[in-house]
């Protein structure tokens, strides 16, 4: 029997957000940086030159809007 499988495109996109984040943070903090200050530099700014090159992290951020990203922490502090 077939089955049809539904996907969810919101809660994948918040998912791939928050793995990016999460990747994005690790790379920070290896390099030394406050990983917090710097995401917040370049939440508030735009300007992604507040994410080191390291490991592709600044390649990764800018992937994603910052609309997106506030969404996503947004969502997730709700539990959604």
């Amino acid at each position: 029997m077939d089955k049809t499988s539904v996907f969810n495109v919101a809660a994948l996109r918040q998912e791939l957000i928050l793995l990016t984040l999460n990747e994005v943070i690790v790379s920070l903090e290896k390099k030394g940086y406050n990983a917090e200050n710097q995401l917040v530099g370049f939440l508030l700014t735009g300007d992604a030159t507040y994410i080191s090159n390291y490991e592709g992290a600044r390649d990764k951020i800018k992937t994603l809007k910052r609309e997106e990203i506030l969404l996503a922490l947004i969502n997730s502090y709700e539990g959604k």
